[in-house]
């Protein structure tokens, strides 16, 4: 995990520069559908939910987000529809994204496939294959290939979505890499300490608003859970109130990711909340606190912290941040 985590600065820019061109070809299509599908899996699922809260308060663009087997078996897809599926995954095999996408092709739907495997089964059956340069990735969480993943994704979509900011965005994007490989300087001694600090806790809240719940959602399902091997929940700011409430007791440590957009006056009343009134402990990754960069690009920032976190976390738990204990061994057949 540590040298992948090193990787992603270099990955991205190999990347951009590969599938810059493709990837434009690939936003005049967006620009004339009615319907986008964005289509994934544990981390996968994570980047397409981030994009769609990036996009939903600036854009026209008709995103829907489904896991694989919940697309496949839609019944109001019909053939030739004027729309678009992005399948992505690591690998380009997970199997149900990789039905969904042959879904799609029996409808004569166009299909994209983000995938880091450029001879995957799903790069090779996409109408527009668009592959990662990020190398094999051996370790569970999904660093290099979550970070090109979620790039692609917003470059594709926000060169397509009419937003009158979008090239701004697009600039802050292209300069992703230098800040990314700063922040991996600058914020593992503190998130090494945080983790220290955390080591003995069984279970994790995670909780994000908008742009951040699809972090918030990795967070707690392919890192917390699958890299550092803690019990771990994602939740939407705003649901704080409905259940959490009466679990956030004292000492019980709510993580919470904050970039102060609109949508976070909710977060920062859970953040009051939970630490001011029910004294749990509140951990919170603001955006300002990293990065002078648009919010809505603060998953690729507060990523990289997070990273560290979970990297330790498990560290100090005598876990391997990089290996599976069932993944790959369960099959669903």
């Amino acid at each position: 995990m540590y040298y992948e985590m090193m990787e992603q600065p270099d990955d991205l820019r190999r990347t951009f520069a590969a599938e810059l061109d493709n990837m434009a070809e690939i936003s005049k299509v967006a620009e004339s559908v009615d319907n986008i599908y964005l289509i994934g899996c544990g981390s996968s699922i994570s980047t397409c939910y981030s994009v769609r809260d990036a996009l939903a308060p600036v854009s026209d663009l008709n995103i829907q987000v489904y896991t694989g087997y919940e697309f496949a078996y839609n019944k109001k897809l019909h053939e030739g529809e004027n729309s678009l599926v992005i399948a992505t995954s690591q690998s380009g095999e997970t199997a149900d994204t990789l039905t969904a996408l042959r879904r799609a092709n029996e409808f004569k739907i166009d299909t994209v496939a983000i995938s880091n495997e450029g001879e995957s089964s799903m790069i090779k059956e996409a109408k527009y294959p668009i592959a990662t340069l990020g190398n094999t990735e051996t370790a569970i969480l999904g660093t290099k290939t979550y970070i090109t993943q979620l790039a692609c994704l917003y470059q594709i979509l926000f060169a397509a979505s009419g937003y009158e900011k979008a090239d701004e965005i697009l600039e802050q994007l292209a300069a992703m890499p230098d800040l990314i490989e700063e922040l991996l300087k600058t914020t593992e001694e503190d998130n090494k300490k945080l983790a220290e600090e955390l080591k003995d806790e069984l279970i994790f809240y995670c909780l994000g608003s908008g742009v951040n719940y699809g972090l918030a959602y990795k967070l707690a399902m392919t890192m917390l859970m699958e890299g550092a091997i803690k019990h771990a929940c994602p939740l939407y700011s705003s649901e704080y109130r409905h259940g959490l409430i009466e679990r956030a007791e004292k000492d019980v440590p709510l993580i919470f990711i904050d970039s102060d957009m609109p949508g976070d006056e909710l977060t920062k009343i859970a953040i009051r909340n939970s630490r001011d009134e029910l004294g749990a402990k509140a951990i919170i990754f603001n955006l300002k606190d990293y990065a002078d960069i648009d919010p809505l690009l603060s998953p690729f920032a507060l990523v990289i912290p997070l990273e560290w976190f979970v990297y330790y976390l498990a560290h100090f738990n005598g876990e391997d941040p990089g290996s599976t204990r069932h993944i790959g061994k369960v099959r669903y057949e």
